[in-house]
């Protein structure tokens, strides 16, 4: 879907990236303060030759299937990279503090 919202070549915003990947950023589960498991991830984007690290980063929850997208300091649900109306969800990709 990402790929789909290409600009057109007169339009001042950001052109789309040549390639993008994903990445895990983080190899075990991590768990948010209501205990759900979830995994952090980064795309990266191509322009040319170089490449971009975290240009979007969030999570993927993985019991629901639910990804988040960090823009400023709150994660979003993921339909708010396609122009989704959608408030940040409190708590969302962040990490509970260790259980002692």
């Amino acid at each position: 879907p990402l790929a789909a919202l290409s600009s057109s070549r007169f339009s001042r915003s950001r052109p789309p990236p040549h390639e993008r990947r994903v990445r895990i950023s983080q190899a075990t589960l991590s768990r948010d303060k209501q205990g759900r498991e979830f995994v952090p991830f980064a795309i990266d984007v191509r322009y040319g030759d170089n490449w971009r690290e975290n240009d979007i980063i969030g999570c993927a929850y993985r019991a629901t299937g639910s990804l988040f997208v960090k823009r400023g300091e709150s994660y979003f649900p993921a339909s708010f990279l396609l122009g989704a109306d959608v408030n940040a969800v409190q708590g969302a990709c962040e990490i509970a503090p260790p259980r002692s």
